[in-house]
């Protein structure tokens, strides 16, 4: 199978491109690296069945030969990126998400779109399964990110009814592992760093609000079995297992050996307060069901992270201060004080 990644040079769709490399396929990486890293795909450069096109997809995507499969990743996807490129984070989640849809037009080819658990916003219902049309601020802060995916859904959704285009969606929750950037914002990934590096771990209002984490490589499966089928979708792909981010914090400290403190920011606008994905259709549909529990998946990361420490100072300063999510700190509260969220 000949498959086209859009984003393929991000975190998440160079663990996408390499998964089908090792099953045999030839894939075709579009990325014009604005968030992307082309240390991600410098390894496949020298296979042959690996083609990289410099691309912009919201512009234009042109790819030669034939097309089995269309896997649409490309958008910023950390809250500093999109916050950072509001106008191209629309840009690729409309224009961007039509052009790869007529490639798969084009070539009668399979079409999966990623999409995000942003789309259910701060979610009223909880846990969260696909019937739920979700509650989102269409003019906050996050908006771009999370109508962009939502106009993509959309979007999708119409070339398979109208274009009869062999489409699927997943909704992807919080994934971390390898390859995360260490400065873009992330939770899983700041508080790594911060806390390799002894600084304080940047912790949101009260720290309660739940997230689950999924390991890279058990989302990247849960994506090949989308592309392996016909279902449309949507699909939640994450790991059900919920923990709030004060937990988080201490699994990283524990897992580095840090002494570090824990400081206390104000919220951001908009931020959810729970998030636990229903996976029952997956696992009923796809047969995937997650494997890898946090404790190892943060294991893994953590020594990611520790054998590559020229990235970590520079990463400090972006995400030193309550920064990350574009939203100004006020003077912190250390852990013991009693922390209230804005």
């Amino acid at each position: 199978m000949r498959v086209a990644v859009t984003g393929g040079g991000g975190f998440l769709g160079s663990h996408l491109c390499g998964a089908l490399l090792r099953r045999g396929d030839e894939v075709v990486c579009l990325d014009d690296f604005s968030t992307g890293d082309p240390a991600n795909v410098a390894a496949f450069l020298q296979n042959p069945a690996f083609e990289l096109v410099r691309t912009d997809v919201s512009r234009s995507i042109d790819v030669r030969g034939t097309v089995d499969a269309v896997a649409h990743l490309a958008s910023p996807a950390s809250p500093p990126d999109y916050l950072r490129r509001p106008l191209e984070t629309l840009a690729v989640g409309s224009r961007g998400t039509e052009n790869a849809l007529r490639l798969a037009t084009r070539h009668e080819a399979r079409f999966v779109l990623a999409s995000t658990s942003e789309v259910y916003g701060d979610p009223e219902v909880h846990p969260q399964e696909e019937t739920y049309w979700g509650h989102v601020n269409p003019i906050g802060p996050r908006s771009v990110y999370d109508e962009a995916k939502r106009f993509a859904e959309a979007l999708t959704q119409a070339y398979r009814t109208h274009r009869d285009t062999n489409t699927g969606i997943v909704r992807i929750f919080n994934t971390y592992g390898p390859r995360m950037r260490p400065h873009d914002g992330r939770v899983v990934s700041s508080f790594v760093v911060q806390a390799l590096a002894g600084e304080p771990l940047t912790v949101y209002g009260d720290g309660k609000q739940t997230r689950s984490f999924c390991y890279v490589d058990d989302l990247v499966r849960g994506i090949l079995a989308m592309l392996d089928r016909d279902e449309p979708g949507p699909v939640n792909l994450g790991n059900p297992v919920e923990l709030t981010v004060l937990k988080l914090a201490e699994l990283v400290l524990d897992l580095t050996g840090s002494r570090a403190e824990v400081q206390f920011h104000p919220l951001p606008v908009d931020d959810p307060t729970r998030r636990r994905p229903v996976i029952a259709r997956a696992a009923e549909r796809l047969g995937w069901v997650p494997e890898v529990d946090i404790e190892e998946g943060l294991r893994r990361t953590v020594r990611w992270f520790a054998e590559r420490p020229g990235g970590l100072t520079a990463a400090l300063t972006a995400i030193r201060g309550g920064q990350q999510d574009g939203v100004a700190a006020a003077q912190p509260r250390l852990l013991g004080a009693t922390p209230t969220a804005s």
